[in-house]
Formats: structure tokens, sequence, C-alpha cells
């Protein structure tokens, strides 16, 4: 299973106020490549992408306020990779993390890539290197993310993640073309401001087996944070180019992330989870979802309180009956901008609620993202536990 490593990374984040987060739910359109998966059309892509980054480098408005800017999994072209962390380095403003995956490469080429930022990657080398040591692996594909910091003094940071488990297309009967598994997760620990969050990709977020699961480590890692500096881990970031968001698999972790009966788990209690997804438009060679992705969603404890509504972008629910309340978006290609709850315990006799919109966007024919009105589809119902 994989480690997760501590990092401690300076973000000045406003004490007691609201943070920020805006989803970019652009479209993949993925096909079968030598290694693994690629895009079909890397700089029609690109253009997709830097629209996005000009959009916050410039900060109009309330996007002054952005701090967690997400991306879908392999969005990136990998030979616009350095474009990418020079735009986000040169431009945007400090106290900024930016999670994006990037095009499948191979294991040689990302061991490269962690030795370039040896700085922030030394612990995951090593693991690396250990799988690297036991055999004939450099040529496997890596389905692979970055999390890009830029710290309260401009510094830039670049930290990199494998992904642990595939999706279906990614897995081969030839074990030399299946794809590489990670070893490890970061937890970032940022001060001055007591933020602890962690980026993951898609199905990490659900991998077992009969004995032990990712999310089982990422709770025990957090109750121990919680038991030794009664901080926990704040927010959960998931990257996703998923034809299935709302799998049963999905709520059934959630279920368990946010309603564990069998022990007390104050590390996550009050986690905010972020669902970034690809767009309905997106395609996947290989795979007969049409019209599929899309649905990313936040997930907070029931013990917060959302309105019951339904608009015409997004709506509120509780995800079948599971333990918490949850805000979730449309499929259709939007940069979705909300704020993430700083509260950890709501006054019960405040009406004030916890997760608002504060802006949808959608991309015209010139690549120019322009808010866009949200119709009310059902009425705003009274104010629920759980949705």
């Amino acid at each position: 299973m994989p480690e997760i490593i501590d990092k401690k990374v300076n973000l000045e984040f406003p004490l007691g106020h609201n943070l920020h987060c805006m989803v970019a739910q652009i479209p993949n359109h993925l096909k079968r490549a030598d290694i693994g998966f690629c895009l079909v059309d890397p700089e029609e892509k690109w253009c997709l992408v830097s629209s996005v980054l000009d959009l916050v480098a410039t900060g109009e408005g309330n996007l002054k306020k952005l701090h967690f800017l997400l991306f879908p999994e392999s969005s990136l072209p990998v030979s616009r990779f350095d474009d990418m962390l020079t735009t986000i380095g040169q431009r945007f403003r400090p106290n900024m993390v930016t999670v994006f995956g990037v095009e499948h490469i191979r294991l040689s080429e990302y061991r490269t890539l962690l030795e370039r930022f040896r700085e922030d990657n030394g612990e995951a080398i090593a693991l690396v290197d250990h799988d690297i040591d036991s055999g004939d692996v450099l040529n496997m594909p890596v389905n692979w993310c970055c999390i890009a910091i830029k710290e309260a003094d401009g510094r830039l940071r670049v930290f990199l993640e494998a992904k642990s488990h595939p999706f279906h297309g990614e897995e081969y009967i030839d074990k030399f073309h299946d794809l590489y598994r990670g070893r490890h997760f970061y937890l970032f620990r940022s001060r001055p401001s007591c933020f602890n969050f962690m980026a993951i990709i898609c199905l990490d977020y659900l991998y077992r087996d009969l004995y032990t699961s990712n999310i089982r480590q990422i709770i025990d890692h957090s109750n121990q944070l919680f038991f030794t500096t009664r901080q926990g881990l704040d927010a959960l970031f998931v990257i996703q180019c998923n034809p299935k968001p709302e799998h049963h698999a999905y709520r059934d972790v959630i279920s368990g992330f946010y309603g564990e009966y069998l022990e007390d788990t104050p590390g996550v209690r009050e986690t905010v989870t972020v669902f970034g997804n690809a767009s309905d438009e997106t395609t996947i060679e290989g795979s007969p979802e049409k019209d599929a992705f899309g649905s990313s969603y936040v997930v907070i404890n029931h013990n917060h309180r959302l309105a019951q509504v339904s608009f015409s972008e997004f709506a509120t629910d509780n995800f079948d009956g599971a333990p918490v309340c949850r805000l979730r978006f449309g499929r259709g290609t939007r940069l979705l901008y909300f704020n993430l709850p700083p509260q950890h315990e709501i006054d019960p006799r405040t009406s004030r609620v916890p997760l608002k919109v504060h802006a949808i966007m959608a991309v015209d024919e010139d690549c120019v993202w322009r808010k866009i009105d949200v119709d009310e589809s059902m009425g705003i119902g009274e104010t629920v536990h759980g949705a």
C-alpha cells in the first residue's frame, strides 16, 4: 500500500476566513498509445488549459481569493509540463495550490522528473528506486499528477504522485504494459495557517484489498495527526477522469469515511472532500461510456447544514442516504468556483451556510470563460441536516 509522507509547506491562508477552490471540469480525449494513454488533441487541450490559467492569473473580482485550482486526471499534455510550471511560478499569486493530472509517461521518465525535483520528492525517490531495483519496470506506463504549491514568499514547490491503482482501460493481460502502481501520497501541513490537505487520483480513493485500503491508511494517519497535534485532515482533493463518478463504491467509501461507527475518527471528521472530474465531452478509446463524465462534487460531514436546493447547474443531497451533505454539479464543461468551509463546529443557532457557490463559468468558441446564470429548477427547501 502507498506510504503517506508528511510535507511542511509555507502557506499563509487567512485565519478564520473561507478558503476558495476552483474545479476545472474540462474534457479529456484519450487514446491508447505505446505508453498507456495519450491526449488526442494536445495543442487544443493546452489552449483550453491556458485559458483557465490566464483567467486565474488575471484574478478579476473574487478570483483574487482563489487558493486551490484542480484540473482532471491525465488532462495536461506532458510536452507542456514545463510551460504549466512556468505560468504558475511567474504569474500566479502566492499561497496558491494547483493540482493537475498529466499524460502517461514511462517510469524511467517519471524517475527523471522526481530527480529534477529531488528537494521536494526525496522520500518518493527512495520508494520508486526500490521498485526499480526489484525488476524490469522502467518502461511501465505511469499515470501521475503534480501538486504545484506557490508558497507565501513566492517560492514554487513541485510534488509528484503516481496513481496507485488503474481503471479498467489501464490494465493489460501483458504485465509489461500494465500501469505502474505508485507508492506514496503526500499530506501537506501548511504553516502558519495550520491547514492540512492531500491530493490523490480517482480510484486511489477506492483502492483496497481484503486487509487494508488507501482510505483506511488516510484515516489512521489523520487520526494519529489529531492525537499528537490536535490537528486533522482539513481537505482531500480527488482529481478524476471518471465515467462513473457516482458509482456505489464511492458512496460506500464516503459513508465509511464520514460515518465510521466502529471507532472514533476525529482526524477526518471535519474533512472537506472535493471530487473534480472531467466533463461529459470526454472520450476514452475502448470505453463504451458516453456522456457519463462530469458531476464533480463536494462532500462535508452531515453535522454541517446545507439548504436542500436544485438548480440548473448544481444541487444538494446526501448521496443516497450517506451521513454527509453533498454539493453536486452538472456534467458540462465548466469552471466551478466555491468556498471551502472553515468552521469545524457549526453553531446550531446560526443560519450561516458553510458552503457557497461563487461562480460557474462556461467557455465560448474563442476560449473565453464567462459567468453563466444559474436558474432555479425545483426551488429551495428548508435547511436540513444531511440535505
